[in-house]
């Protein structure tokens, strides 16, 4: 009992010493309550057949039948193996061409540095539905830039809203040029943390810039690496509903390669709207994304104890 008042005398002591510090994280902290905390009272529509005119705590309660419209669906598993496959495929692109960026970014001058950095950044503030645009652009079947290209070496221009195969290379790239902006300036604020003395002893040693970013470089930003992949890997399940609904413009013929659980839930619900299923899908995806997190960070715990999370 001492120990404990002790322990809450120095904390008392530290928030009186740095109160103006903590006070600038209030905004952050009614953010995160109010639309992360407060909505999970909700999470017992997952169990209930919910009535608008019963309202939340008056409808019959259903126990687990809401999770069967997605278990007993006969596209349950193409759409989560898609979802899976998807965020795989994001995080190892992202992951590496942001790293390379990151260290191509720590080689050039500072005169320059910052319009590569604005460059990169740019698309992560644009929305999806603006991307949608520019893709648009691109892959319209009579006015796309890309199947004008085509026609300059004699092939017929193809409707790519009318077709699943190519889908898969054309979000992949998609997502990595948004995103990897975002991650890659994370990485470059790690990079330029390191020590310039690691730099200057490895060039009198005689190291060239490949055995410097191999050596110094990527191991001294492992814990970071660690970290963003420790969270990323969190929603496996989650997917990117504006990406895979707008991108595609939700067109049926793409849905065997660009259909996700949040897409098809969300159909579902606009069609159906039946909001227990929702709610159970949401708190599926939640539960499941907890544990890969959980799991995650005890697998990077027992290799580093210092690359975890906590």
């Amino acid at each position: 009992m001492k120990g404990f008042t002790r322990r809450a005398a120095q904390e008392l002591k530290q928030f009186r010493k740095n109160y103006e510090l903590f006070t600038l994280g209030i905004p952050g902290i009614l953010y995160i309550f109010i639309f992360s905390y407060l909505p999970m009272a909700g999470i017992v529509l997952a169990f209930k057949n919910f009535k608008y005119d019963k309202g939340i705590w008056g409808s019959d309660w259903t126990g687990f039948k809401n999770f069967e419209f997605f278990f007993v669906s006969d596209t349950a598993w193409r759409i989560t193996r898609n979802t899976v496959l998807y965020e795989v495929g994001y995080i190892i692109l992202t992951t590496f061409f942001a790293l390379l960026f990151a260290v191509l970014l720590n080689e050039i001058s500072q005169r320059w540095v910052k319009i590569y950095q604005t460059a990169l950044f740019l698309p992560h503030f644009l929305s999806w539905v603006v991307v949608y645009y520019i893709v648009f652009t691109l892959l319209d079947l009579n006015n796309g830039l890309l199947n004008h290209f085509l026609a300059m070496f004699g092939v017929e221009p193809r409707n790519w809203y009318l077709e699943s195969g190519p889908w898969p290379y054309i979000l992949n790239v998609v997502a990595l040029w948004k995103r990897i902006g975002f991650s890659a300036l994370v990485y470059y604020a790690g990079i330029i943390a390191i020590s310039p003395d690691f730099y200057e002893a490895a060039k009198m040693d005689g190291a060239t810039r490949f055995q410097m970013a191999r050596k110094i470089t990527i191991p001294m930003i492992l814990p970071l690496i660690s970290i963003l992949l420790i969270l990323a890997i969190g929603g496996l399940v989650s997917g990117d509903f504006g990406l895979h609904y707008f991108i595609p413009h939700d067109s049926g013929m793409t849905y065997p390669t660009t259909d996700i659980i949040d897409t098809y839930v969300y159909r579902a619900l606009t069609k159906i709207g039946d909001v227990g299923m929702a709610s159970a899908v949401g708190l599926f995806q939640s539960v499941v994304g907890l544990i890969l997190v959980l799991t995650a960070n005890l697998f990077v715990k027992k290799l580093n104890p210092d690359n975890s999370l906590w």
